[in-house]
């Protein structure tokens, strides 16, 4: 009796002991979660409406800050679909292929993760700057590119460049190329294999890489600072606005601000979907 009871005493102890540890380190995130995302989401909202909603609808329909939305999202649209079409290609090569450079490439991809913003925007302005390698034969073409939306958008590609591919070289790798080669001996061509076979399975992660390509493009400070030239109206998106905001009107930078927080928001709830329906997808697989 003596020896059970020690028995389950000892077998209780580390259940207890297991709990507690558990319940603290699950109290500690919450804690710091709190802290560092729904706090500042908390206080950018409150500085935002400080002063009613008359003030806030102002500063958030300022010539300027309308402006700032739409290049935000123009910038976004042209530098989420190259990364997409980029991402499946170089996933599709990276997967299915054997080539000279293959090692080269998948650092390339990665490089935007190791390299500074700043210093992005600074080799573009190196390159298509007006004293730059392209920059003098560029512009007398009549094309602009920095302090323009074609630099902008090349600040956004080169930063969001991995995101997309990522994604879906994981997968890709996971699954194995079984059924496209059981299609090809089938008599399937490339492009049916690709449409039919591969991108279905494919399809949540290709959405969830978008997702993320998309969230970094809207959010995107450092390359784009370098290579916009902070012209009001022209070639500020919304986090450069924010910044020179900032400095002019507290309250009205934390209007335009609620406006990247609730793309961010949004951002995460189509998220949290489709981690939800890739996870069923692959479940009932």
């Amino acid at each position: 009796m003596a020896a059970t009871a020690a028995a389950v005493s000892i077998g209780v102890r580390p259940s207890r002991s297991a709990g507690a540890v558990r319940a603290v380190l699950i109290s500690a995130a919450l804690l710091v979660l709190a802290w560092l995302l729904v706090l500042p989401l908390v206080v950018i909202f409150t500085e935002a409406l400080r002063q009613g909603w008359s003030f806030y609808l102002d500063a958030i329909g300022q010539a300027d800050s309308l402006a700032a939305v739409r290049l935000t999202l123009t910038v976004a649209a042209i530098a989420v679909p190259l990364n997409l079409v980029f991402g499946l290609a170089a996933a599709w090569a990276m997967t299915h292929f054997a080539f000279p450079g293959k090692a080269l490439l998948s650092a390339l991809i990665d490089l935007p993760f190791s390299v500074s913003p700043v210093v992005a925007g600074m080799m573009l302005i190196l390159v298509f700057g007006q004293d730059g390698w392209l920059g003098g034969w560029i512009q007398s073409h009549g094309v602009q590119v920095i302090f323009a939306l074609p630099g902008l958008v090349l600040a956004t590609v080169f930063v969001t460049l991995p995101f997309v591919a990522r994604e879906l070289i994981a997968l890709m790798q996971a699954q194995g190329s079984e059924l496209e080669e059981a299609a090809l001996t089938l008599g399937a061509s490339g492009w049916r294999i690709f449409w039919h076979v591969t991108l279905p399975r494919v399809r949540w992660a290709l959405f969830y890489g978008v997702l993320l390509c998309n969230a970094r493009a809207m959010g995107e400070f450092g390359a784009v600072y370098v290579v916009s030239g902070h012209l009001p109206g022209l070639t500020n998106t919304l986090p450069l606005q924010v910044d020179q905001l900032y400095q002019e009107n507290f309250s009205a930078a934390f209007a335009v601000a609620s406006l990247l927080a609730l793309l961010t928001l949004l951002t995460l709830g189509l998220k949290r979907w489709l981690e939800w329906r890739h996870g069923g997808a692959r479940n009932g697989h």
